[in-house]
């Protein structure tokens, strides 16, 4: 073993678990890049201060959990905790937005930042997909997005999973309920931190998950009661689009997702086989965030799902992905003439689109053949001096046994042919 492991709360991944996570990426993208999304790809560490203006100085994110270093200029950087911030900076400083083409609609993948105590379903390292329509406000661009969430899902085969659903109110009604949250808050047996986070943000603390500070929010004031008939309606529109769309939901009033820049829709994908850890995802929309880091004013909504979790969540349902094999044809030679030939061969296999691999090393027949099996190889080939005096490979098919000639001039047509 090496002397050095991956710091704690981290993970590598490693074949085979690897290309689930490959598979999860990709069914998550898929749904995305057919409906207009383009990908955006960002550094993984920002100025300082992008986050703390755009996440919110408030948040436990940054005043906790941020990975910060300092340059050898001096500059203040962070790995980055959260994706919105990075993609809609890119989009404004690549001027995306005046391209006479809103929303711009973006979608990116990549590995996030936060000094957490590490748990099940909870690294400091961990990976995401997610995605951001920035310059229109509009409900059916909110529904677009959970939709293809929801499909992205189920096409990896889950179903026990949930979308919780609410609205936040907008820069019109929201300072109403903050005012009146406030009142609420200020007469509660609280401890100094949370009283701090009144001042500053008190929606986040309607999401302290301690059960003392609960029992007291039972009388809080509900967001609900508080919309204008503006956010009223745009939730009700959201609402409708994802019932015909046949879209289930749950109303969920207390959810808050509590970062500064969040407006109206707020929403939740939670699965019920993962404990405390059960969220897999969420998105908001973002009407503030562009004027917060210094951007004009654009509204946008986005959201970011867990690959992590997600596969937590397929590994809670019992869902074996079917993942192809990574390699159909195995070459195994006998003698140094036979190397040569092959692995021209499988070059040309290759080529033709084929995953193909080698025997490496000169090894005998058995252990390449126990190499062959391992692969998950379709099709082994093996040549000896005597094949190739009669210009033929022996071809096997693994599943079936089978075993025969193939001239040496035919046998990568005759590959092609068998797999399709």
């Amino acid at each position: 073993m090496s002397t050095f492991q991956a710091p704690k709360g981290t993970y590598d991944l490693t074949p085979p678990r690897s290309a689930t996570f490959l598979a999860v990426r990709e069914a998550i993208a898929a749904p995305l890049r057919d409906s207009g999304y383009g990908y955006i790809e960002t550094p993984g560490f920002e100025n300082v201060e992008l986050f703390a203006r755009g996440v919110g100085e408030s948040t436990d994110i940054v005043t906790k959990e941020m990975y910060t270093l300092t340059t050898k200029g001096g500059s203040q950087l962070a790995l980055r905790p959260e994706g919105t911030a990075s993609v809609l900076r890119a989009a404004l400083e690549a001027n995306l937005h005046k391209a006479g083409n809103l929303p711009v609609k973006l979608w990116y993948s990549g590995s996030y930042y936060r000094y957490e105590r590490p748990q099940a379903g909870r690294y400091r390292h961990f990976s995401q997909v997610g995605a951001e329509a920035i310059g229109t406000e509009d409900p059916v661009l909110d529904a677009e997005l959970i939709i293809l969430a929801d499909q992205a899902y189920r096409s990896l085969g889950l179903r026990r999973f949930r979308i919780l659903l609410n609205s936040l109110g907008d820069k019109e009604c929201r300072p109403v309920y903050r005012e009146a949250l406030q009142t609420f808050l200020r007469d509660l047996d609280l401890d100094e931190e949370t009283r701090r986070r009144i001042e500053i943000n008190p929606l986040r603390v309607l999401d302290d998950k301690r059960a003392d500070v609960r029992k007291q929010l039972t009388d809080a004031p509900k967001l609900r009661d508080y919309l204008c008939d503006a956010c009223k309606a745009y939730h009700e529109e959201v609402r409708a689009l994802l019932t015909t769309a046949g879209v289930a939901f749950e109303d969920d009033e207390k959810l808050v997702r509590g970062l500064d820049y969040y407006t109206r829709t707020t929403f939740e994908f939670v699965h019920d086989g993962l404990g405390a850890q059960s969220a897999v995802g969420g998105g908001d929309g973002d009407d503030g965030l562009s004027e917060m880091i210094g951007g004009p004013e654009l509204p946008s909504v986005g959201w970011a799902l867990g690959v992590d979790r997600t596969v937590l969540a397929l590994e809670a349902e019992g869902i074996e992905l079917d993942l192809p094999s990574t390699t159909s044809v195995y070459a195994v030679p006998l003698g140094e003439e036979a190397r040569r030939v092959l692995f021209g061969v499988v070059t040309e296999l290759r080529r033709a689109g084929v995953a193909a691999d080698f025997a490496f090393g000169g090894r005998g027949l058995k252990g390449a053949m126990k190499s062959a099996n391992r692969s998950g190889a379709r099709y082994t080939l093996v040549a000896g001096e005597r094949d190739l005096a009669e210009g033929v490979v022996q071809l096997k098919d693994m599943e079936s046994g089978e075993q025969g000639p193939v001239a040496l001039a035919e046998v990568a047509a005759e590959l092609t042919k068998r797999l399709g």
